[in-house]
């Protein structure tokens, strides 16, 4: 063993150095936490010494296994980090060596663990050495397996040895030539893994058949068959399809004579079932590959002897290792072949026999898809509650959703055999045939999934359920909505036979449930239709119409059973939409009404209730956010309903009156003004009463204005028009009228008193308690409410102005994310689109003043707060706020930037330019946006074009440098597509300043230091000067930062480009 070229240690060193891992990790020491990170430190610091390569031979070589494998790691890290400073000419000195410590510790017989790291360090030298053009190292498998095999190394080690080097290179970061070396060294050694492979299975396969297996074998055959997994994305087809029948016939029992029943081999057909699974996931043999030699054989043994792990399984009640491979088995094979299970559910054709050692099954393909199916459905509805009693039920859920898509797809061919038999019996359309064929069995097939779903989602009964925990209830809800997922897409292949199936099972079960013992079953099936509401059109429906009619819905209890009337107020806001189907039945119908007041009633009569109240306060606002129109008339009602709120929490009484704001929208303007004024007024003067409480109660009073602030927001939000602003009228009379009768009603003597009252308690409210977290988002959320571009106003809508006022003034008691992103909003608001006209004019003078006042306080009291040491990168939010601010009087107010107090601009600019530098993504992004919008305003608005030169001038250069050393690493990698979009702007806006600057800064002594030399600098300057698109200064960029970051020809620096 050649070590001469390794550092060499004093005795006393190395000895050191293993008493330092013995005391780190040797159960017998018991060191403290803070001792043992010391001990962990020095042991890192010694490992990055030059020195460290001559710990590699007397570790392995240490008694000690602890030490044997700090000596290991010490290799592999050595070579992956600190390769570019090992001699470049001992490099195949260092792999003889390697290649020897490694064969020698497995004749050894050194643990696993340790025998791993040797084979990682022996790949990852692989991985320096083989991609060189001129490697004399290419066949380093085949040279490494033939000297462990040489020195008496067992066929499990060099199988272990062959599984790493899969795994390490597939993992490896390469690029082109490089990785196209290393695949190509793996392609050359599959002559000799799959000798190695094929020998241990296929010995594994004859020892089981002649009872004669070890354990020795068996260790041996699993190595193989993790070795065979981990080489199966090199692998071409024609090397992987003479295994499957071996690994098949693995799955099969072997039964010993005068034994009693069958027993499969838990030992073998977990790992063979896992190959056969990586099989059809990740090879040359996926998606659907492999008929004849993968699909059909596993069909057959799927009809041969899956029924009897499934009757095993059902008379157990256990879910075995075996039975738990064999349901993943199933659903691999499903997704692996589900074309061919759709193309052949009811086919005809018949299918030879294709494997020896098994049950001969004579059957068609469609019996033998058929027999899967069931086999599946079998897990889909194992007994027992999911997560409880089984956890392999929603495993199969997948599956069904796929199989719905591909049934959709198939294309109806005939093999010969078919095509005869039809040509003999000379009727109908073949297609047309096939097709009802086929239609019918998968109706069946998904009757029998959504039948067994709806009896999985059934809650236990109540003293089962209050023994689980709230994990395992958690993960049965869970678990519901994903059957609900499924449901969806078997409703695509049922349609109206669903809701049938459903409505006739409620009403079978309403009949019989005189003891009240139905009511979970029932839930479950209402559950099972709430499920379905996206995929069941909004058009007339004769079982919906059943359904909230009296027969059901009527029939439903209204008392009591809290979760029945909570899945049905659930129910009821999902279908909501549906009601509007009502309005086509003739003027003199009643259903309408009846089935929309019926279900209106259902959810008022549980809105007392505790329990039940937030449930029907959604499911009211989603009936009367849906049905205004129709509800319109019954105002009346809804007014004695408000008058009624009394026993309804506070917490859900704003979504109760959101719910009656929004039926009174439906009604003309001057018709609003009463109701609104009789629902509205209350709660200001109650929001007037906890700004009256004495301080001492401040807790409470608060607490009481964040509701009635709340409920301000519903019925603001309620009013707000859903989908028919005044701008979706085509026709311009109807606009101008619609907006005449509104402003009228705004005038209203008893509107302008009730916005002005409003206005007044909000504006307490934000003196006294803006910099409270909790009033600050019931009032962000008021603002956003109750404010709206003119296009959707309504007759309480407040003013922007008014409200930027407050919201500036509340960022001067404290700066916060919330009132930044208010101000962003109202600045839109003060600059909106026309109402009837493409064409948007400047900002009014009232805006302009508006803005023009207010923008300093807002600039001094931001910059004041983010020029503090540490602010920006301990506040992201707030500057990502502040910035998108800014971006929003950028494009609107453009002027007021210019007509700021002196100092005030050149602030904001340092600040922008400084945030470029930031490390988080969202406030660097905002601050770049920014500048290009100001830059691209200030070029094209003729109210400061003058100001187009001083702006480049002052502030240009400051910019591309910040720029520039964003792609040199002072930026997050993931922002460089927005620094792009600013330098594209800068090139675009100051092509001759910019091209001036960019040589300047690249070259100058304080630009920052990178992996970027005068070459790559020179390369940028020349692309950067001759682009005329963004693309071209994209790939420009690009390459100059992975160049800078040491990424160039990375798969990590590649991939990770956003582009």
């Amino acid at each position: 063993m050649n070590t001469t070229f390794l550092p060499t240690l004093a005795p006393v060193d190395v000895q050191q150095a293993a008493q330092l891992i013995q005391q780190a990790y040797s159960p017998q020491a018991h060191v403290s936490a803070d001792a043992q990170r010391t001990l962990q430190q020095d042991l890192f610091d010694i490992q990055k010494r030059p020195e460290a390569w001559g710990l590699v031979v007397p570790f392995l070589e240490d008694p000690d296994p602890n030490v044997q494998f700090f000596g290991a790691h010490t290799a592999q890290v050595k070579i992956a980090r600190d390769w570019d400073s090992f001699p470049k000419d001992n490099a195949l000195d260092l792999k003889d060596l390697l290649v020897e410590l490694t064969g020698g510790s497995m004749v050894l017989g050194r643990n696993k663990v340790i025998l791993r790291k040797l084979s990682v360090a022996v790949t990852s030298l692989a991985l320096k050495l083989v991609p060189a053009e001129q490697s004399e190292w290419s066949d380093w498998i085949v040279s490494c397996c033939t000297s462990f095999s040489s020195r008496g190394a067992s066929a499990e080690q060099i199988l272990d040895f062959l599984s790493i080097v899969a795994e390490e290179v597939d993992r490896a970061d390469l690029l082109g030539f490089h990785r196209s070396r290393m695949r190509q060294s793996l392609m050359d050694a599959i002559p000799l893994v799959m000798q190695a492979i094929s020998s241990s299975v296929g010995n594994a396969a004859t020892q089981r058949m002649q009872r004669t297996t070890t354990t020795s074998s068996l260790n041996e055959s699993h190595a193989a068959l993790k070795c065979f997994q981990a080489w199966l994305p090199t692998l071409p087809a024609n090397d992987i399809t003479p295994l499957i029948p071996v690994l098949i016939s693995l799955l099969t029992p072997v039964t010993t004579p005068g034994q009693q029943g069958i027993e499969f081999d838990e030992s073998i057909f977990v790992p063979a079932s896992d190959a056969l699974q990586e099989i059809m996931s990740n090879s040359s043999m996926a998606d659907g590959a492999g008929v004849k030699t993968l699909t059909e054989p596993l069909l057959q043994w799927v009809a041969s002897w899956g029924g009897t792990i499934i009757q095993e399984t059902l008379n157990s009640g256990i879910v075995d290792d075996v039975s738990h491979s064999f349901c993943k088995l199933l659903v691999a094979l499903g997704d692996h072949s589900i074309q061919y299970l759709a193309n052949n559910l009811a086919s005809n054709a018949h299918m030879e026999p294709s494997l020896q050692s098994q049950p001969v099954v004579s059957a068609t393909k469609g019996q033998l898809v058929q027999t899967f199916l069931r086999s599946l459905l079998s897990y889909t509805s194992l007994p027992g509650y999911y997560g409880v009693d089984e956890e392999d039920s929603e495993s199969t859920l997948g599956f069904w959703y796929l199989f719905q898509e591909t049934l959709w797809s198939v294309e109806y061919d005939f093999d010969a055999e078919q095509e005869e038999q039809v040509n003999r019996s000379k009727s109908g359309s073949t297609t047309d045939k096939q097709e009802q064929d086929q239609w019918q069995v998968a109706k069946a097939v998904y009757v029998e999934l959504v039948t067994v779903l709806r009896r999985k989602i059934v809650w236990p009964p109540t003293k089962v359920l209050s023994s689980w925990t709230k994990d395992l209830q958690d993960k049965f809800q869970v678990y519901r909505r994903d059957v609900g997922d499924t449901l969806i897409n078997a409703y695509y292949i049922l349609r109206d036979d669903m809701l049938g199936l459903y409505l006739a099972d409620l009403e079978e079960r309403l009949a019989r449930n005189q003891n009240g013992q139905e009511w979970e079953e029932i839930e479950a099936t209402l559950h099972s239709i709430m499920s379905i509401q996206e995929a069941v059109p909004v058009e007339p429906n004769a079982h919906l119409e059943r359904l909230f009619g009296p027969d059901i819905l009527g029939r439903l209890p209204t008392s009591s059973h809290d979760r029945v009337r909570r899945t049905t107020l659930g129910l009821i806001g999902e279908y909501a939409t549906w009601f509007m189907t009502q309005s086509t039945l003739p003027p003199t119908s009643t259903q309408q009404t009846s089935l929309l007041m019926n279900a209106v009633s259902y959810v008022v009569a549980a809105l007392s209730e505790p329990g039940l109240c937030l449930h029907a306060a959604n499911a009211l606002r989603e009936l009367c956010d849906a049905n205004r129109a129709a509800l319109a008339p019954h105002i009346s009602a809804f007014a004695q309903l408000n008058a009624g709120l009394s026993s309804v929490p506070d917490t859900e009484k704003s979504k109760v009156l959101q719910s009656i704001a929004s039926v009174i929208q439906a009604l003309p303007p001057e018709q609003e003004i009463e109701p609104i004024d009789g629902m509205v007024g209350p709660v200001v003067a109650k929001l007037w009463q906890a700004l009256q409480l004495p301080a001492q109660a401040v807790e409470d009073a608060q607490a009481m204005a964040i509701v009635q602030l709340q409920t301000l927001s519903g019925v603001a939000k309620g009013l707000t028009r859903m989908t028919d602003s005044l701008l979706s009228s085509d026709e311009e009379a109807e606009i101008q009228a619609e907006t005449r009768q509104l402003e009228a009603a705004r005038q209203n003597p008893r509107m302008v008193k009730l916005r002005e009252s409003i206005l007044g308690a909000v504006q307490e409210t934000v003196k006294r308690w803006s910099s409270d977290a909790a009033i600050s988002d019931a009032l962000s959320d008021l603002f956003k409410s109750i404010t709206a571009l003119y296009a959707d106003m309504t007759i309480i809508s407040l003013p922007p102005g008014a409200l930027l006022e407050l919201v500036c003034f509340a960022a001067q008691q404290q700066l916060t994310a919330v009132w930044l992103s208010l101000a962003s909003m109202l600045m839109i608001q003060l600059n909106p689109p026309p109402l009837l006209s493409t064409f948007k004019p400047a900002p009014n003078p009232e805006a302009q003043a508006i803005v023009g006042s207010l923008l300093p306080v807002l600039l001094q009291t931001s910059l004041n707060f983010l020029g503090q040491a540490g602010a920006m990168e301990a506040n992201p939010d707030i500057v990502q706020a502040f910035f998108d601010c800014m971006e929003k009087i950028a494009i609107h107010f453009i002027a007021s930037f210019y007509r700021l107090p002196p100092g005030h601009l050149d602030s904001l600019m340092r600040c922008a330019i400084q945030a470029l530098s930031l490390q988080e993504r969202y406030a660097l992004v905002s601050a770049s946006t920014f500048l290009a919008s100001l830059v691209n305003r200030t070029s094209s608005s003729d109210e400061v074009t003058e100001m187009k030169d001083t702006l480049a001038l002052t502030y240009g250069y400051a910019i591309l440098r910040a720029i520039l050393s964003g792609f040199a690493g002072l930026a997050p990698r993931s922002c460089t597509p927005n620094l792009i979009e600013l330098l594209s702007t800068l090139l675009s806006r100051w092509p001759e300043q910019c091209r001036t600057w960019i040589p300047q800064i690249l070259f100058a002594e304080d630009f920052p230091q990178s992996k970027a030399g005068p070459e790559a600098k020179e390369k940028l300057v020349k692309a950067l000067a001759g682009s005329r698109s963004l693309k071209k200064t994209r790939d420009a960029a690009h390459h100059f930062m992975l160049v800078a970051r040491g990424l160039e020809g990375t798969t990590f620096g590649y991939a990770t480009v956003t582009m």
